[in-house]
């Protein structure tokens, strides 16, 4: 069954729509995983903060992967200032995280797919190829991106740049441990966004992986449901399980991969 039949046959036209509640959710998810993370630190309990610095990584992910396409159920501007302030928190430039992942759905798992090159190598190959992936993806932007894309990747670079100098300058500690936690967290990319959802699937490349069990769904936000996005990239995260959910009403015979 060709992508186009599957979007004719599934109701999710009606999921594109984020009530008032869903729009604050998804737009302050970060939130409290941030504010819970940095107390903690700042008072030196650095072990007990790692989860929550997980956590915000995690729905920090979730909230510009919404952004990317549109689904923050905000305007442009406040898509943008969302993109921006969590590059300088979470340590990358998020417009060139987008324009590879834009590609990605484009290009999915061919030679132009600069995003999805983890996905054909082994477990600990995608762990060791984090680092040149995070680099990958900013020369990437910056070579083949319109002057929007470099210009803002330019300014997402040269603000973190001044975010960590000052950091480092003062010595604040609670925010040197965040700064190194999101860098390890993006030299994991490449294994935990790309590869967990992308591995041998090759052969039919827009029939990501996703994960079904509900409680494995919960702890990470609904940001395994990778089939589904792949399916119908334009609704918004919160309304994943719902879609899943006519996916496996009307299409039972798909097959559904497993992320983990």
């Amino acid at each position: 069954m060709t992508h186009q039949e599957i979007l004719r046959k599934v109701e999710w036209k009606d999921l594109k729509k984020l009530t008032l509640k869903e729009m604050l959710i998804e737009n302050n998810l970060t939130v409290p995983w941030f504010a819970i993370s940095l107390t903690l630190a700042y008072f030196g309990y650095y072990i007990f903060a790692l989860p929550f610095s997980a956590l915000f990584f995690l729905t920090g992910l979730r909230q510009v992967h919404n952004g990317f396409h549109n689904s923050l159920g905000t305007n442009r501007f406040l898509t943008w200032l969302s993109l921006y302030i969590n590059s300088i928190f979470m340590m990358v430039s998020i417009h060139a995280v987008k324009f590879n992942h834009i590609r990605h759905h484009k290009y999915c798992l061919t030679e132009e797919d600069y995003e999805g090159k983890s996905a054909g190598m082994s477990w600990y190959g995608a762990i060791l190829y984090g680092p040149i992936h995070i680099f990958l993806i900013h020369k990437v932007t910056l070579q083949l991106g319109n002057k929007n894309y470099k210009r803002n990747v330019i300014l997402e670079l040269v603000s973190i740049a001044i975010f960590a100098a000052i950091v480092c300058w003062f010595n604040i500690h609670f925010l040197i441990y965040h700064i190194i936690v999101m860098i390890i967290g993006e030299f994991l990319m490449a294994f935990f966004a790309v590869w967990t959802v992308h591995h041998d699937t090759h052969d039919s490349p827009d029939f990501a992986r996703t994960q079904r069990t509900g409680w494995k769904n919960k702890i990470t936000f609904s940001m395994f449901y990778h089939l589904e996005h792949h399916l119908f990239p334009a609704v918004p995260t919160i309304k994943l399980p719902e879609l899943a959910k006519r996916i496996d009403e009307v299409l039972p015979e798909i097959d559904k991969k497993k992320t983990f």
